[in-house]
């Protein structure tokens, strides 16, 4: 996907100097520019880090961020945060829609208000924007790390693990959330490449860890050759580990996790987990920002902007290069 390529280090800090300068040759540096991020929850890791991002671009370019969220992964609960911020009239949205169909008219009503929409981490519709087509491509951009790859990395990380042989499945939040869908369709299709292993039903625990480790166990009970499992998201990981321990099969059920607070690498440490596909959050929330002042000071701004990720494993732990990106807590 083009995403994955296109922000560079250099490169962004090469959009930063060219916006600041746009800004000041149009005196738009007097404008101190409001930029609201409204997060999938709150209390994630993931998301926390992604806030520090945003807060170091909004500093660099002298903006104000405003940090609004639900505590739960839950349009039900998304929908009246955004409401209530659509109402304090930003200048621009950040935002990581926590479903990619039940957000679109909510979102459109910021569009409509003549509010700029950037989607990070997660997208609406097909997260194809200003196509010209669709009701859902009014966004700006779209920043995020390429799941479907991450998928595919997480899937061939695991059959190395078991030996190219058995049975192995997805735990998942629900469907309908973008990146997880994307995660969950990059690791089957690597899976398809991969004969003597047997993809099983996938799992949706709605985000909680307990029910996502109780599920881990009945698929455990009704294949006691389980070999692995993949979570999708940082509760289905967690709740997927513990349930393997919980079932008394460390270093024989292995589990690969999608994203890496530090709980994560303890499980590493400790042989629950055999890596975790860490996203690079701090850098979704910097080229949000970027984007959006990019936007407010009439640049032009790329619709799919990519960050990348790092594999971490009990090998490469203690390189402070793959450290830095655990998640903070």
């Amino acid at each position: 996907m083009e995403r994955r390529s296109f922000f560079k280090t250099a490169g962004a800090l090469a959009m930063a100097g060219a916006v600041a300068l746009s800004a000041g040759s149009a005196g738009a540096q007097d404008k101190k520019f409001t930029i609201a991020l409204i997060p999938g929850l709150t209390t994630d890791a993931f998301y926390i880090t992604m806030r520090k991002g945003a807060e170091a671009a909004a500093k660099a370019v002298g903006a104000e961020l405003v940090f609004q969220g639900a505590p739960d992964f839950n349009p039900v609960t998304q929908v009246p945060v955004l409401d209530a911020v659509i109402g304090k009239k930003p200048d621009a949205i950040l935002i990581a829609p926590t479903d990619k169909t039940q957000l679109v008219q909510p979102l459109k009503k910021a569009a409509e208000a003549g509010i700029p929409v950037i989607t990070v981490d997660t997208f609406i519709g097909t997260g194809q924007y200003q196509t010209g087509a669709g009701d859902a491509d009014f966004p700006i951009s779209y920043v995020a790390s390429d799941n479907v790859l991450g998928g595919a990395i997480a899937a061939r990380a695991l059959a190395t693990a078991i030996g190219d042989k058995g049975k192995v499945y997805v735990s998942n939040v629900k469907p309908g959330i973008s990146t997880t869908d994307q995660r969950e369709e990059g690791f089957k299709a690597e899976m398809a490449k991969h004969p003597g292993i047997t993809v099983l039903e996938t799992q949706y625990n709605d985000n909680d860890a307990n029910k996502a480790a109780s599920q881990l166990q009945a698929v455990y009970a009704r294949n006691p050759d389980l070999s692995g499992v993949f979570g999708a998201n940082l509760f289905s990981a967690l709740g997927a580990a513990n349930g393997v321990q919980q079932a008394g099969q460390m270093g024989k059920v292995r589990v690969v996790a999608f994203d890496a607070p530090g709980s994560i690498v303890d499980n590493i440490n400790g042989g629950l987990v055999d890596m975790a596909i860490a996203q690079h959050p701090a850098e979704i929330g910097y080229f949000g920002v970027m984007a959006a002042y990019a936007h407010l000071t009439g640049n032009s701004v790329p619709t799919a902007i990519g960050t990348g990720f790092t594999v971490i494993d009990k090998n490469n732990l203690s390189d402070p290069n793959v450290a830095k990106f655990i998640y903070s807590e």
